[in-house]
């Protein structure tokens, strides 16, 4: 249709490298605006309505209901009692709004009489110069977001995520707007997972580059063992990379599948691209797991390798050094009567036997690689 054919410019903006730029992430408030509440916003038509002054939720209700349209509400990190107020407002679920204010939610989708509660986790990629064992590689927050007839509300916790941008791009586009709150849902979320598959190129270069050094040949300079710390470092930010993008790809797959009825139906067909993306990611990243588990793998077994190869050198040189000792042990007990003890080359006889044995033990052990 002709109304959605630019969705996909829209919402799915070129994408930066990681590594490179990690973008503005907004964590003021507007000082406009009191307590937790960024913007809100009352569009109709698929324009945003331009106010003199900021509106208080309760206001844009109002507008919205006598008006017609639907009003966008942000807010970062809420307390209850900031929040109360739009809860009863709006008439958000109980539940919903208890895991809205309390945060650190699984990915999710719950569905509510007149409204839908979702829960994303947003991932943000940590620049650091080299990776050691105690580097942060990703760092997460969410965006729980709340859709109604006529209302879509977000709330917003962790320090990245901002969704002001995605905002601006979406007041670009009224043909986009005028399909209501699950236009902007489906933003949200292609949003997001774009942000996954970006952290998931740049934590791709980090693996490769633990990778490459472990089975570099030759390795020189560097104790033996030190990679095993930084291995299972990045093996434990995978793991939360993982808890974000796994959960969310049954309620993706609900909304591309699943006929609900405050999602537009124009616009529920683009919930199965989000949907195949975050599949890629999701592969993506448990690609990622097992290859760092190998990787781990050979690289203790590396370290016993070694430490084994250390072990025959100790021992072939205590084999080695075993002959003197065992003639000079003999020799020195200092009987009266022992064989060739005043024999004149006695002496340079039984160090050249010596001599020849050490020789001959040490051919043999670097024959066979011990040595």
């Amino acid at each position: 249709m002709s109304m959605i054919r630019d969705l996909r410019a829209v919402v799915r903006p070129s994408r930066p490298s990681l590594r490179k730029e990690s973008g503005p992430y907004d964590t003021t408030r507007d000082p406009a605006t009191p307590s937790a509440v960024v913007d809100c916003a009352v569009y109709r038509d698929g324009a945003r309505v331009e106010m003199p002054t900021p509106l208080a939720p309760h206001e844009a209700m109002r507008q919205v209901r006598r008006d017609g349209g639907f009003v966008w509400i942000g807010l970062h990190e809420p307390t209850e009692s900031e929040f109360a107020g739009i809860a009863r407002e709006f008439g958000l679920h109980p539940l919903a709004v208890e895991d809205a204010v309390q945060a650190h939610q699984r990915p999710k989708l719950e569905r509510y009489d007149d409204s839908l509660f979702t829960v994303f986790k947003t991932i943000h990629y940590v620049e650091h110069d080299q990776l050691d064992a105690n580097s942060e590689i990703v760092e997460t927050g969410e965006v729980m977001c709340f859709t109604g007839k006529d209302f879509f509300i977000t709330v917003r916790h962790g320090g990245q995520g901002s969704l002001r941008a995605l905002r601006h791009r979406l007041q670009d586009d009224p043909e986009l707007l005028e399909k209501g709150p699950s236009a902007v849902l489906h933003a949200i979320a292609d949003h997001v997972v774009d942000g996954y598959i970006a952290v998931a190129d740049a934590v791709q270069d980090d693996i490769d580059e633990v990778e490459t050094e472990v089975f570099s040949p030759g390795r020189k300079g560097s104790p033996r063992g030190t990679d095993a710390g930084r291995i299972y470092q990045l093996k434990r930010e995978v793991l939360e990379f993982k808890r974000a993008v796994s959960p969310l790809l049954r309620p993706m797959q609900l909304l591309s599948e699943r006929p609900m009825r405050l999602i537009d139906p124009d616009i529920q067909k683009y919930f199965r691209d989000v949907a195949d993306h975050l599949a890629r990611v999701q592969e993506q990243v448990i690609g990622f797991d097992e290859l760092l588990n190998s990787i781990l793998q050979a690289n203790l077994a590396q370290a016993s390798v070694a430490q084994n190869e250390d072990m025959r050198k100790i021992t072939s040189w205590a084999a080695i050094i075993a002959v003197p000792t065992m003639v000079c042990g003999v020799y020195g007990m200092n009987f009266d009567h022992m064989p060739e003890l005043h024999w004149r080359y006695g002496y340079p006889v039984m160090m050249s036997v010596t001599v020849a044995l050490c020789v001959g033990i040490h051919r043999t052990l670097k024959r066979n690689g011990w040595l």
